[in-house]
């Protein structure tokens, strides 16, 4: 089949297997209901390039992004506490815009939309579960980990559904 209609096919099946892991299994879990996540990094997969460089930037960047939001959210609450909230909470998340702008320099790091991606995605984590920073941490990186897995998984299965060159047409 074409890659255009294997990719398709695979995203379409792997997600089908993706929500039901959370919302089965998995519902009795750290990531219950994270499968929003999952999904994030499973695109940060393909737009990093997917393979394992892909995989290996959705993980490494996500997992930083994460942590370095629950730091800011930690300053927020922490230190800045005596601060007005809009203040304290603008002025957490400033710095740690900076901080994954400045990480951007180890390569291991240089992705900063995906950095971004598991900042924002460990504040819904906090914000819907009603979690602490501390409690969100392990269980939004598990779910990017599990995105990224499901990322690398769908982009083999539409390379093996995809047409080679000089195979034959299917009869129709």
């Amino acid at each position: 089949m074409s890659a255009y209609l294997a990719l398709a096919v695979s995203v379409g099946l792997l997600a089908v297997l993706d929500t039901w892991l959370f919302f089965g299994p998995l519902a009795s879990t750290l990531v219950v209901g994270l499968v929003w996540v999952s999904f994030i990094a499973w695109g940060c997969h393909f737009h990093s390039g997917g393979g394992t460089k892909g995989a290996t930037t959705a993980v490494a960047c996500m997992s930083w992004g994460a942590i370095v939001g629950m730091g800011s959210v930690m300053l927020a609450n922490g230190p800045l506490s005596g601060l007005d909230t809009p203040l304290a909470l603008g002025i957490a998340v400033g710095i740690g815009a900076a901080v994954i702008c400045l990480s951007s320099a180890i390569s291991l790091l240089s992705t900063i939309p995906a950095s971004v991606y598991g900042f924002a995605s460990i504040a819904g984590s906090m914000v819907l579960a009603e979690k602490t920073p501390q409690e969100a941490v392990l269980p939004t990186i598990l779910a990017v980990i599990i995105g990224a897995a499901f990322g690398y998984a769908s982009e083999l299965l539409a390379n093996a559904l995809t047409k080679k060159d000089g195979a034959a047409e299917p009869a129709e």
